[in-house]
Parts: C-alpha cells; sequence; structure tokens
C-alpha cells in the first residue's frame, strides 16, 4: 500500500513540473501559426492583407455643404447630376502649404469658399477639401468617403480622390514618412478602385488633354505647385509594380 501511494505522489509531482515547464514556454509559441506580416515604414503601417491603418476622422457635413457641392458639380463637370457620387480613376497629391493637420481639417469643416479667395469664389461658393490627410508623422485620416465628389482638383473632381499632406517644399518639407504613407494608401485604394492614374496637383493642367478631364468653363484654370516633382518621383518610385499611368 505505502509502495502504491509513494507511486501516485511522484507521478502528482512530475505532472506538476510538467505544467510548470509548458507554461514557461507558452509565450515563446515557436510552433504557433505565423501572425500576418506586417511591414512598418516609419509611422505608416501596412498588413499585406488589410492596407494601411487609417483613421476616420469625417470633416463636418451638412445640408448646405451637400447643396453647395451639387451646385459646383453641376456648374462644371455634369449640369444632369444629382447626386455626389463618383467612381474613382484618378488619384490626386497635394499638400497644405501649412505645417499643422488640425488647421487643414479646421479650414475644410467650412462650407463656404473664402471671398479673398477670388478665382475659386468666382467658380463656386462651396468650401474646398480633399477625401484623406497624410499628418507629417505619416498618420492618415480619412475625412470623408472615397466615393463623395470633393472640391481639390480642377478639371477632375468627378473622378479624383485627393490625398493632402501636411506641409509644402520650403517650411515644412514633406517626410520620408508621408511618401511611405502616400504610396501605401494609392496602394489600397488602387486595390479597391479601378483606378489608372496618379498625379501631383501641379500636374492637372497638363492633363487637359486626356478624356478624363471635364470642366465646362473654359476660362476655370489654374497653375499650383504640390506637392512637388521630388515628392511625386519618390511615391511613384514605390508603386512602379501597380503600372499606374501619371502625364
Amino acid at each position: 500500500m505505502r509502495s502504491v501511494v509513494l507511486l501516485v505522489v511522484v507521478l502528482v509531482v512530475a505532472i506538476a513540473f510538467a505544467l510548470a515547464g509548458c507554461r514557461a514556454k507558452a509565450p515563446v509559441a515557436h510552433d504557433a501559426a505565423p501572425v500576418a506580416a506586417v511591414v512598418v515604414h516609419d509611422a505608416a503601417v501596412v498588413d499585406a492583407s488589410r492596407g494601411p491603418a487609417i483613421v476616420d476622422a469625417p470633416m463636418a457635413w451638412s445640408d448646405e455643404r451637400a447643396r453647395l457641392t451639387l451646385d459646383y458639380r453641376r456648374r462644371h463637370s455634369d449640369p444632369a447630376a444629382t447626386d455626389l457620387t463618383i467612381e474613382p480613376r484618378v488619384i490626386v497629391l497635394h499638400y497644405t502649404g501649412g505645417g499643422s493637420a488640425a488647421a487643414t481639417r479646421a479650414y475644410f469643416d467650412q462650407p463656404r469658399i473664402e471671398a479673398s479667395r477670388e478665382l475659386l469664389a468666382h467658380a463656386g461658393a462651396v468650401n474646398v477639401s480633399s477625401h484623406f490627410l497624410v499628418d507629417r508623422d505619416g498618420t492618415i485620416y480619412r475625412l470623408q468617403p472615397e466615393t463623395r465628389y470633393a472640391r481639390h482638383c480642377i478639371g477632375l473632381d468627378h473622378i479624383a480622390i485627393g490625398i493632402e499632406n501636411v506641409g509644402d517644399e520650403a517650411r515644412w518639407p514633406l517626410t520620408d514618412a508621408q511618401v511611405a504613407a502616400d504610396a501605401a494608401l494609392v496602394r489600397d485604394l488602387a486595390r479597391r478602385f479601378p483606378i489608372t492614374h496618379v498625379l501631383g496637383h501641379y500636374e492637372v493642367m497638363q492633363f487637359r488633354a486626356n478624356p478624363y478631364f471635364v470642366e465646362r468653363d473654359p476660362a476655370y484654370r489654374n497653375s499650383k505647385p504640390d506637392p512637388g516633382a521630388r515628392f511625386m518621383s519618390r511615391v511613384r518610385a514605390e508603386l512602379g509594380d501597380l503600372h499606374l499611368a501619371g502625364l
């Protein structure tokens, strides 16, 4: 009887040590299924299956903003338009000319363009905006749905997604993190929509001969420097495998 009890004690102790050993090794998880690959470029996080991390930060929207936007669409691209839905074909990259994402967002929240921007105010009352805003650390903010018409680019608003980058080419040069974030965002958008072109805002007036370009007012033109050739060449270098067209 004593030998049976001893055997039971030995077995209990052995099992206890075995369980303790398993608990100590569990965090290593050498045999666990691999986690989906995540590629990190500065502050831009890209998951091969899910796309870049995007923060939803909807800009202010109202019946007034909707009405002014539809008026602008009818005036400049489609007089028969009844809604603000677009099918994106082009992505246009911009820079804000300022150093603050919060200030840009607050500006876009205003429904009406200010009178001091005479060319734009003459062409329509609705304020400018974009679909995305990329901060200097690479954080991507979605300001409105990708399929909603937004005023950000003469001649292409009816088919273009706008991406604003906080900064410029002088006081706040665009960053490596923004290059990575823009490339990741373009890649994600091209996966979800039939995107054929990626343009810098400064290139749009050279794009007028393309059938995509529609502007009913022949006098409504402008010349823009953003986001600059240096930035565009770096973003495009990250997207070569997508074979998206430029000019």
